[in-house]
């Protein structure tokens, strides 16, 4: 009769720390897919950036991505000479980076998304052109 007793508080003592188990596990995977999204996907800001587009490219080694350099601000500083900020960026759509390399040189508006982490596939940077709404001459 004991061993019976024994070996029915054996197996609930299994399946409670089996239940405890998958528990810790489903908040684990919960926990790191809120971490994925929150740092990969999840939009930290948006906005428009003027500036001359001075380096577009296509570089990668086994994913090639699209990346660009445009020159913005213009600000005198100390009346001796420009201080120019740079924004690099990445573009991960075709015809929006078929654009771009025919424009280089040209002043121009982008539209990003600016991510808190970038992705291999995605580009090099945090900035993802999402498109273009004027080209100055």
């Amino acid at each position: 009769m004991t061993d019976i007793i024994n070996a029915d508080k054996l197996s609930s003592a299994k399946n409670f720390v089996k239940s405890l188990l998958w528990k810790i596990l489903l908040i684990a995977i919960l926990v790191l897919g809120v971490f994925i999204y929150w740092n990969y996907y999840n939009v930290f800001s948006d906005g428009e950036r003027t500036g001359v587009l001075t380096k577009f490219s296509r570089k990668g080694n086994f994913f090639k991505t699209y990346e660009g350099e445009m020159m913005i601000g213009n600000i005198t500083q100390n009346s001796t000479g420009l201080a120019n900020e740079k924004f690099f960026f990445s573009v991960s759509e075709q015809s929006i980076a078929d654009t771009l390399s025919k424009i280089q040189g040209l002043r121009v508006t982008l539209q990003y998304k600016q991510y808190r982490k970038g992705l291999f596939w995605r580009g090099d940077n945090e900035y993802i052109i999402t498109g273009y709404s004027k080209v100055y001459p």
